[in-house]
């Protein structure tokens, strides 16, 4: 059969026509015959699909002569966390994140948390899922249920001095997905130290119906219900999470949505200033902030691709304290280097205590400073052609370019990156800029470009 749901770096597919309980079923076998672990760990988040896919996995692995932990309704994070901390060589998240209901999939980690791309493993589970040429193991594997959810916050406080946090409250907006229980989590763990944090939650109950509409902060419209509730409560934050909540998206005192460039910034800072002269990971979308920072901090810059398998596998092998990407992924040497939606806005608290001042205050020299225009997607016939039909408007001033993802045209006071999405059929488009009236710059070259990209849709 063909299998058409593996992507760059996870596995996400329309329920019934891409992905379904055999699809699911032979993706675990595959993976227990490629790899063959002793032991993985096995999660999924809310959707009403997801428990059904995640027995057909497990299954699968127990087929393969893989025993599993059934680690029941968890984030994404929960099973990388479970993968480099227990005794077990692999991690299988059943999730779609901020995709819409009808879809489902899997995020694939081998031991310690190693991610598992289309170059590093995803092609090879695939082409052995399609033949369903299985190994006959020894015996069948076991299942048994575990929960993580003690020891993940016990390392998520890690990251933190609970002993200086000021009084603050925290507008959290779960958005119905699984994030809710690891904040109830986290608030009841600060009610028993009598910490003085205050939670105000949002949609805080796991619903995979989402009567609140699919968790994706990141779109303009689903930001407002956010905004508004941190006025109306006068919260000190607000925050806010994806389906599977390994991204966080922050709003300031104001209420006013902060792009996760700036937030970056804040946070290679803040890890630079305890560590000194380490490595941070970003990707090409949008750099001039987190470069002017970093060497503040007499820190290193590293580029990769964006997207979860790519920049893991560059802080690996850089050994890179910290990685961000402007999309809101935010990875953590100390993760396993991988990506969490809680660490984050731990340590905005954190620094927001010790600085003793508001979130607009530590971000608004950097958005003056570097504007840019947040990313804009667009629905085109053919995303190469178009690419190439922006670049060829640009191409006699000479820009400074780089192709590690899409382009990136840099000019002296401005710079924009283009790149076809690694998951859904858009392309995006992200502008920055420098220099005296900046924020104007930026929105004038948003018009000129969405002007010669519509030209060819």
């Amino acid at each position: 059969m063909k299998i058409n749901c593996v992507k760059a770096y996870d596995i996400r597919g329309e329920l019934g026509t891409e992905l379904n309980e055999d699809v699911a079923y032979r993706i675990g076998r595959a993976y227990g015959d490629l790899y063959q672990p002793q032991t993985v760990a096995v999660g999924c988040d809310i959707r009403l699909s997801s428990e059904a896919l995640k027995q057909a996995t497990i299954q699968g692995l127990n087929d393969a002569g893989v025993n599993v932990l059934d680690l029941g309704m968890t984030g994404t994070e929960e099973v990388y966390f479970a993968a480099f901390h227990l005794d077990v060589q692999g991690g299988i998240e059943i999730t779609a994140s901020h995709n819409p209901m009808n879809y489902n999939g899997m995020k694939l980690v081998r031991e310690n948390a190693k991610p598992i791309s289309i170059e590093t493993g995803l092609r090879d589970i695939q082409h052995i899922a399609e033949s369903g040429d299985f190994k006959t193991p020894l015996q069948k594997g076991t299942t048994k249920s575990y929960n993580i959810l003690d020891e993940y916050v016990d390392h998520l406080f890690s990251y933190i001095d609970i002993n200086t946090l000021r009084p603050l409250k925290l507008l959290v907006n779960a958005g119905n997905g699984a994030a809710g229980h690891v904040i109830d989590a986290i608030e009841a763990r600060f009610k028993q130290h009598q910490i003085p944090v205050t939670f105000i939650k949002l949609h805080n109950e796991a619903d995979g119906n989402f009567p609140n509409g699919i968790p994706n902060p990141i779109l303009l419209e689903n930001q407002g219900v956010t905004h508004d509730a941190v006025l109306q409560h006068q919260a000190d934050l607000g925050i806010a999470w994806d389906g599977d909540f390994d991204r966080c998206f922050l709003f300031d005192e104001t209420g006013q949505f902060i792009e996760g460039y700036y937030i970056v910034g804040l946070l290679a800072a803040a890890f630079l200033n305890k560590s000194g002269q380490e490595k941070v990971v970003h990707d090409p979308r949008l750099t001039w902030n987190t470069i002017d920072v970093v060497q503040q901090y007499q820190g290193t810059t590293v580029q990769s691709k964006s997207g979860h398998a790519f920049i893991k596998e560059v802080m690996r092998a850089e050994n890179a304290i910290y990685g961000g990407e402007m999309s809101a992924h935010h990875y953590f040497r100390d993760f396993g280097y991988c990506d969490s939606g809680m660490i984050p806005w731990l340590l905005v608290i954190d620094l927001l205590s010790k600085k003793q001042q508001s979130l607009s205050t530590l971000v608004n020299d950097m958005i003056q400073k570097y504007p840019c225009s947040g990313e804009i997607n667009f629905k085109v016939k053919d995303t190469q052609a178009t690419i190439q039909h922006v670049l060829s408007q640009y191409q006699d001033q000479q820009p400074r370019l780089d192709k590690m993802d899409g382009i990136s045209c840099e000019f002296d006071l401005w710079r924009f990156n283009i790149r076809a999405s690694n998951t859904e059929p858009l392309l995006r488009l992200n502008i920055e800029a420098q220099g005296e009236n900046a924020a104007q710059r930026v929105q004038d070259k948003v018009a000129e470009i969405s002007a010669l990209i519509q030209a060819t849709a």
